[in-house]
C-alpha cells in the first residue's frame, strides 16, 4: 500500500464516523483516494496553487453525504498527518499545507452555504407550491360542498336552500329584476308509485320528471324534496309570464313515463305567484305558491291555480276560526238553535232539528256553514259534536207534548263522527246521562256520507238503530241516485232537499220536473216505509202541494224559523 493510499484510507475512516450517510468501503476508499491525490499533486507542484484545496473543499461538501463535522476531522488529518504520512516533511513546507487547509475550509464552507441556500429555496418553493395546491384543493372542496349543499343529490337540480338564496338575492341585489314569478309543482298521487313499485322506482320517476322540468323555457327548475318541484321565473312583466311556464310544465308531466318496464301515466298540480320584488319579502312567494298549490289539489289536481290575496285572506280567517274552537268550547260559546218539524196533515210539531251556533265574541253569531266544515277538517268535530248532542238531548228532556208524545230532537251527524269507532256507545252514554228515551233522538246523516259508509260507519248506524235511535238521510235526492245504501243501512226517514221544494212555486218545465222528482221520492220513501220530510218550505203553495203529494213532515221558515227558545 502506498503512502497516498494509507493516508486516503485513514482520512476516509475518520470522516466516515461523522457522516450522515454510510458509504460502502470501496466507494469511500476510492472517493478519498482521489481527493488525496489532488492534494498531494498540489503540494509538490513547482507552482503551488491553493485553489486546489478550495475545489477539494467544494467537492467534499457537494457530496451531500458528508456531515459538517467532517470538516474538523479533515483539518486535523491534513494538518497533523498529511506530510508525515506522504513522507513529504522534508520536501514540502508546512505553509503550503496551511494555505491548502484554509482554502479547503473556505471551499467547503462556501459550498455548504450555497447548498443550504439552495435547499432553503427549494423548501420555500415547495412550500409555496404545496400551499397553492392546498388552496386549489380547498377551493375545489368548497365548491363541491357548496354544490352539495345547494343541489339535490337525486336529481342534480338546485334545492330549496338555493331557491331561498336566489329569492333573497332578488331583494338585496341592485341588478335584480323588478318582478318575478314562482311556480310550485307537486306530482299527483306519487305515493302510489312508491307503494306499488318501490322507492327505487319512485326515485327514477322523480329523476325523469326533473329532467323534463329542467327543459321548461324561461324558468329555472328546482327540486324541493319528495315529489315537490319549483320553477323560478325572473324578470316577469305580468302574471301570464309565470302562468305560461307552469302550463308548459304540467303538459310535459302528462306524457307517460317509462320506469322499470312500466308505463306510468302521471299528472301534476301547481301553484303560481307573480309579483313585484318590492311587494314584501320575496321568500313569502313560496308560501303563497304553496297555498295556491293546495287550492289546485283540493279542486281536483292536474291543474294550476294562481295565488289570490282575497282567497288567501279568507283561508287565513278560516284557519284562525279553526284554531279558536277548542278554547271556545271550553268557554261555552257553542250552542243550538231549534227549528220545528211539522206534521203537514195535522200541523202539530212532532220533531225539532237542532242547528249549531257559535256565539263568537268578535264576529257575533255564526251559522254552522261557517265552522262545521272546519271542525270536520281538523277532527274537532268529534268533541264538538258530542257536546252539541248532549245539549240537544238535555233540551229535549224538558219538552212536553201537547196532548201527545213530546217531539223528538234531530241532531246532524258529520261524516267523521259516523266513522268514529264507538259512536253508538258514546251516544248511549249521553242518553243515559240526560235521561232521554232513545226513540226521541234522531241523527241526521247526509246522503253522500251514507253512500260512502263502510265498515265502522255501517256498524255504527246498525248499532244506533238497534238502540231505537232514529236515523234520517238528509238532502236525499242530491247525491248520485245510488239506492243500494238503503238496503245496507237501517234508515227510518229521508229529508228532501229544499232545492226541489223551491220549484213548486213556478210553472216552468223545471218546476214541473222538480214536482215530479218530489212525487217520486215521496213514493219511494213510503214504499220503503220511511218517514219523508221536506225542507225549505217558505210559501203556502209549497206546503199545500207537499201535503197533496203525501209528504209526512215539513220544515222551513213558513212553519217556524230557527230559534234559541224551543217549543214546550
Amino acid at each position: 500500500m502506498t503512502p497516498i493510499e494509507r493516508f486516503a484510507l485513514a482520512w476516509g475512516r475518520s470522516v466516515h464516523d461523522a457522516s450522515y450517510v454510510l458509504l460502502s468501503g470501496a466507494e469511500r476508499d476510492a472517493y478519498f483516494l482521489d481527493l488525496t491525490k489532488r492534494i498531494a499533486s498540489a503540494l509538490v507542484a513547482e507552482r503551488f496553487d491553493p485553489a486546489v484545496g478550495y475545489r477539494v473543499g467544494v467537492d467534499l461538501a457537494s457530496t451531500e453525504e458528508i456531515a459538517p463535522e467532517a470538516l474538523g476531522r479533515t483539518i486535523t488529518e491534513l494538518s497533523t498527518r498529511l506530510l508525515s504520512t506522504l513522507e513529504l516533511s522534508g520536501v514540502v513546507g508546512r505553509e503550503r499545507v496551511t494555505a491548502l487547509v484554509e482554502a479547503l475550509s473556505m471551499g467547503y464552507a462556501t459550498a455548504l452555504h450555497d447548498h443550504t441556500l439552495d435547499r432553503q429555496e427549494a423548501v420555500r418553493r415547495a412550500d409555496i407550491a404545496a400551499r397553492s395546491e392546498a388552496e386549489i384543493a380547498l377551493r375545489r372542496s368548497e365548491e363541491r360542498l357548496r354544490h352539495t349543499l345547494l343541489h339535490d343529490s337525486l336529481t342534480g337540480l338546485p334545492n330549496r336552500t338555493q331557491l331561498s338564496r336566489w329569492l333573497d338575492d332578488l331583494r338585496t341585489d341592485p341588478a335584480a329584476p323588478e318582478r318575478f314569478g314562482v311556480c310550485l309543482i307537486a306530482l299527483d298521487r306519487f305515493g302510489a308509485v312508491n307503494n306499488s313499485l318501490g322507492y327505487a322506482a319512485g326515485d327514477r320517476l322523480l329523476t325523469a320528471a326533473a329532467a323534463r322540468l329542467a327543459e321548461v323555457p324561461g324558468a329555472v327548475a328546482c327540486h324541493l324534496g319528495g315529489d315537490e318541484f319549483a320553477l323560478l321565473i325572473r324578470g316577469t312583466a305580468e302574471p301570464e309570464d309565470a302562468i305560461k311556464p307552469a302550463d308548459r310544465a304540467l303538459v310535459a308531466l302528462r306524457t307517460p313515463f317509462e320506469v322499470d318496464g312500466h308505463e306510468l301515466p302521471m299528472s301534476a298540480s301547481a301553484g303560481v305567484v307573480e309579483r313585484s320584488v318590492a311587494e314584501g319579502d320575496p321568500a313569502d312567494a313560496l308560501r303563497a305558491a304553496a297555498m295556491a298549490l293546495h287550492w289546485a289539489k283540493v279542486e281536483g289536481r292536474d291543474r294550476w291555480r294562481f295565488f289570490d290575496e282575497a282567497r288567501n285572506a279568507s283561508a287565513v280567517a278560516r284557519y284562525r276560526l279553526s284554531a279558536e274552537m277548542p278554547a271556545a268550547l271550553a268557554r261555552g260559546e257553542f250552542g243550538l238553535a231549534y227549528q220545528p218539524m211539522v206534521d203537514l196533515a195535522t200541523g202539530r210539531v212532532v220533531g225539532v232539528e237542532s242547528l249549531a251556533r257559535w256565539d263568537h265574541p268578535e264576529l257575533g253569531e255564526l251559522a254552522p256553514d261557517r265552522f262545521i266544515g272546519l271542525a270536520e277538517d281538523s277532527g274537532f268535530i268529534l268533541p264538538l259534536g258530542m257536546h252539541l248532542l248532549e245539549l240537544a238531548c238535555r233540551q229535549a228532556v224538558r219538552w212536553h207534548g201537547d196532548g201527545g208524545e213530546p217531539p223528538f230532537v234531530s241532531v246532524n251527524l258529520a261524516a267523521r263522527q259516523l266513522c268514529h269507532p264507538g259512536l253508538a256507545a258514546e251516544v248511549a252514554v249521553v242518553l243515559d246521562r240526560v235521561g232521554l228515551p232513545p226513540h226521541r233522538l234522531q241523527l241526521e246523516i247526509t246522503e253522500h256520507a251514507a253512500m260512502t259508509a263502510e265498515g265502522e260507519a255501517v256498524d255504527n248506524v246498525r248499532a244506533l238503530a238497534g238502540m231505537a235511535v232514529r236515523v234520517a238521510l238528509d238532502d236525499f235526492g242530491t247525491g248520485y241516485c245510488g239506492l243500494s245504501y238503503l238496503r245496507r243501512l237501517p234508515v227510518h226517514a229521508i229529508k228532501l232537499a229544499g232545492s226541489f221544494v223551491a220549484g213548486l212555486d213556478g210553472d216552468s218545465a223545471t218546476s214541473r220536473t222538480d214536482e215530479a222528482v218530489l212525487a217520486a221520492l215521496i213514493h219511494l220513501g213510503h214504499t220503503l216505509r220511511l218517514t219523508v220530510t221536506a225542507e225549505g218550505i217558505e210559501t203556502e203553495r209549497q206546503r199545500t202541494r207537499l201535503r197533496e203529494l203525501g209528504c209526512d213532515l215539513g220544515q222551513g221558515w213558513l212553519l217556524g224559523r230557527p230559534a234559541s227558545a224551543p217549543p214546550g
